[in-house]
């Protein structure tokens, strides 16, 4: 069971990795909040789960820390995401230009 445990943590570790790396490598501010926020947010789960298989007297605690993650992870990406577009940062195909008040 603990193989286990240590291979989500791994596994998790790798999204992090590939988040950080796609921060470096994306060109625009939309496509940088996807990878920061999507991945870091699978990363952190299969960390939580990881360390509750490892540690079960944490796992209620765990378990409320990636309800947060996952309950405000979205929420901040699509404010980064409205902040960004009245700054002007757009794309070619711009869905949201009729709605600007």
């Amino acid at each position: 069971m603990n193989l286990l445990a240590y291979f989500l943590v791994f596994i998790g570790l790798f999204a992090f990795i590939v988040s950080a790396i796609g921060l470096l490598r994306m060109p625009d501010i939309y496509t940088r909040m996807h990878v920061g926020t999507k991945t870091t947010t699978i990363g952190i789960i299969l960390v939580t789960i990881g360390a509750s298989i490892i540690e079960p007297s944490w796992a209620f605690k765990l378990i409320l820390l990636a309800v947060f993650i996952l309950l405000t992870n979205p929420l901040s990406s699509s404010v980064i995401a409205r902040a960004s577009h009245k700054n002007g940062n757009t794309l070619k195909i711009d869905e949201l230009k009729d709605t600007q008040k």
